[in-house]
């Protein structure tokens, strides 16, 4: 999950202070040291580190939380705020041409993502209406063509690649003419890239950026370099006037100090985010989304959106009845499991759900235990989802023998099963279930 040590030191920190009828400065003093600390740890810009929590602690020892009847909280909004404020103060939308089509030029060094970037930003584009076709800029590279042009065959979306000895700049604008013919509105091309920064590359891109009009001049950053991250967005700023930056793996274990400093360091606004590696795995970067996930609060107007783009409303509206109605099946609670993998890795959705993180404890996101209940339902026969009274125990030993698993396994899937249905029997009749939630079958 993303930014996992960073949240976690700071939330510590933070916990301190929480709950205190006052605060004194030394306290205040000593939870910024702990929180400095962190984002040094995070890789972190030290400067921007210094000059963010020196703006927290002038703000958490004034008026505005002294007085406060909860000033560990007020401290704790004060540092969401000013997280929010250090990544963006809110998302960054992709330019748009006044006559189309939009050119978004992708820029970055080897191995950033740029062409993986390439087709989930095409991909995502496509979800909005929009019309995008993608351009093989690596002339170098026939391979990174070669995949372009896989992934334009996944996606459905046409990738133009060079002819004969045609120049990247030359290239470009064949592109552009040819998408304006097509009635595309958008034109994304995937540059050549370095192990490092060159005058050869920087001229090549130059001579890219200037073969048409370009509405966005995006540089793909991989977020597991951390800092360095940051110092190669300054080179290429320097040379290339970027509209904005797109941060890849971002869903790792990364320090994630890059997503944390490059505004402040470059003033290249983060857009999108590469939060997997499946080709749906890219968001809008949501400056105030992703400081509440690094504190804890959860995220749940992304995890609505996931879920809006993963699941059919129709269907979504009949399962909610066979859920009320007692009719919920064995065939139904597998429907559900798979539509919540869609939505992405389980770590990062239980992320987005506020205070999810303290209700799990010690429990670990599992995704192998999904696929082990996915595997017993499917060893089961037909009937037998749809009337699971009659699972007994030789029924339940051939399931277990069938699946791979232990006796003991479909014992705990029926429970889960049979304390969930029971829970919507009771919402459905207008009482409060009893007890505790049913354990999913995503957690060890």
């Amino acid at each position: 999950m993303a930014f996992e040590s960073l949240s976690e030191r700071i939330q510590g920190a933070l916990k301190k202070l929480r709950g205190r009828g006052k605060l004194s400065e030394a306290d205040v003093d000593a939870a910024m040291r702990e929180v400095r600390m962190a984002l040094l740890e995070a890789d972190v810009n030290f400067k921007v580190a210094g000059a963010f929590t020196k703006r927290v602690k002038e703000r958490a020892v004034g008026v505005e939380v002294m007085e406060s009847l909860t000033p560990g909280q007020q401290v704790v909004k004060v540092v969401h705020e000013e997280l929010t404020n250090l990544m963006g103060e809110q998302e960054r939308r992709l330019e748009s041409a006044s006559q189309p089509p939009t050119v978004i030029l992708l820029l970055g060094l080897q191995g950033s993502g740029k062409t993986t970037t390439a087709a989930k930003l095409a991909h995502h584009l496509r979800g909005r209406g929009r019309h995008p076709i993608m351009v093989a800029g690596d002339i170098h590279r026939p391979a990174a063509a070669d995949q372009l042009a896989q992934l334009g065959g996944r996606i459905g979306v046409d990738v133009r690649r060079p002819e004969g000895d045609e120049t990247p700049r030359a290239l470009v604008a064949n592109a552009v003419s040819e998408a304006k013919k097509d009635g595309k509105d958008t034109v994304i091309v995937d540059t050549a890239g370095r192990l490092h920064i060159d005058e050869a590359l920087m001229d090549e891109l130059e001579s890219m950026a200037t073969a048409t009009d370009v509405t966005e001049t995006l540089l793909v950053l991989d977020a597991m370099i951390g800092q360095d991250a940051v110092n190669m967005a300054e080179e290429f700023a320097s040379r290339i006037p970027i509209t904005g930056v797109v941060m890849t793996k971002l869903d790792g274990d990364a320090r994630g100090g890059a997503a944390l400093s490059v505004l402040e360091v470059t003033g290249c606004p983060i857009k999108f985010a590469g939060m997997g590696e499946k080709i749906e795995d890219l968001e809008v970067f949501h400056p105030e989304r992703m400081a509440s996930r690094i504190l804890g609060m959860g995220d749940v107007l992304t995890l609505i959106e996931k879920a809006e783009r993963g699941m059919d409303e129709k269907r979504a509206k009949e399962m909610g009845e066979r859920l009320l109605s007692d009719q919920f099946t064995l065939d139904d609670f597998l429907e559900q499991l798979q539509q919540v993998r869609q939505m992405g890795p389980l770590d990062q959705l239980m992320s987005m759900i506020p205070g999810a993180a303290q209700q799990m404890g010690s429990a670990e996101v599992d995704e192998r235990e999904l696929t082990k209940t996915e595997a017993i339902i499917r060893s089961m026969t037909p009937r037998e989802r749809a009337n699971p009274d009659i699972i007994k125990r030789s029924r339940r030993r051939r399931i277990a023998n069938g699946s791979g698993t232990r006796v003991q396994d479909v014992n705990r899937l029926l429970k889960q099963y049979r304390t969930t249905r029971e829970m919507f029997k009771q919402m459905s009749k207008g009482k409060m279930p009893r007890g505790k939630m049913p354990k999913m079958p995503f957690f060890n």
